[in-house]
């Protein structure tokens, strides 16, 4: 029997119960095993041990955020794109060992201090590290519903309304040209806005300290809600992981103070 190497391939990926998909491997759709080095992406597996910044895996499982956010979406969101910026961002300081007891939010906040060569690159992906560790954080699969505490008080008092700063985040991010964040943010003075940044900028880099934001790349909804960027947005609230926003924000009041 002919077998020509299309065929070859497609058996031996079902011999392995696994599809490779540009060196990333996808567990098959029926599987439940959890996020282990194992089954993350090969790109994730390089990152985990690649220099001072390592990443860690989600802390919930990839289908986890179903139906609001899809599988295939997060494996290649964090095991592709995350993985990405940790790399880079390694690569960016491997040279300047002065700045490897710095955190990431620390060499974004004394961007205009570092080597001409790196400055860029620690923007870029600087900025995509710390943006996407926050936000693998304030998701859940049990989040949703209202803010409680401290942040819950924060924001009616900020916005009028909790309805009122969701519409206000929203337009926010749907407003947003090309890829970039929608933040909520706690100022130098102590207040609470709603910003948008482009790229991976990060808000430590104009001296805000960010509560929650939520990434309008097309990569972190495209798959799901193609163009539609504004349902994307909507349902986002579904996964809002609402203690964890209000220990950041808690957390914030003594950064700032």
């Amino acid at each position: 029997m002919n077998i020509n190497r299309r065929n070859l391939l497609i058996l031996l990926g079902t011999t392995l119960g696994v599809i490779t998909l540009d060196g990333c491997q996808i567990p098959p759709d029926n599987s439940s095993a959890s996020v282990t080095p194992s089954t993350l992406p090969n790109d994730t597996k390089l990152a985990e041990k690649s220099g001072v910044f390592e990443l860690t895996p989600l802390p919930y499982q990839y289908d986890a955020l179903e139906p609001y956010i899809d599988k295939e979406t997060m494996q290649f969101h964090h095991g592709k794109h995350y993985a990405g910026y940790i790399k880079k961002l390694n690569g960016a300081i491997a040279n300047y060992p002065e700045l490897k007891d710095k955190s990431a939010e620390d060499l974004l906040r004394g961007l205009n201090g570092l080597p001409n060569d790196i400055r860029t690159a620690v923007q870029n992906n600087g900025g995509g590290y710390v943006n996407h560790k926050m936000f693998w954080e304030i998701m859940s699969p049990n989040g949703g519903g209202e803010p409680q505490g401290k942040i819950a008080t924060a924001i009616d008092e900020s916005f009028g309304n909790f309805d009122s700063f969701k519409d206000k985040f929203n337009a926010s991010g749907g407003s947003r040209f090309g890829s970039g964040w929608v933040w909520l943010v706690l100022g130098e003075d102590g207040k609470l806005k709603v910003i948008s940044t482009a790229n991976q900028d990060s808000p430590f880099l104009t001296g805000d300290y960010p509560i929650m934001g939520n990434d309008v790349w097309e990569h972190a909804y495209y798959l799901r809600y193609q163009n539609r960027r504004g349902d994307y947005l909507k349902a986002w609230w579904n996964v809002v992981n609402w203690p964890e926003v209000n220990r950041r924000y808690e957390e914030g009041l003594t950064v700032i103070s």
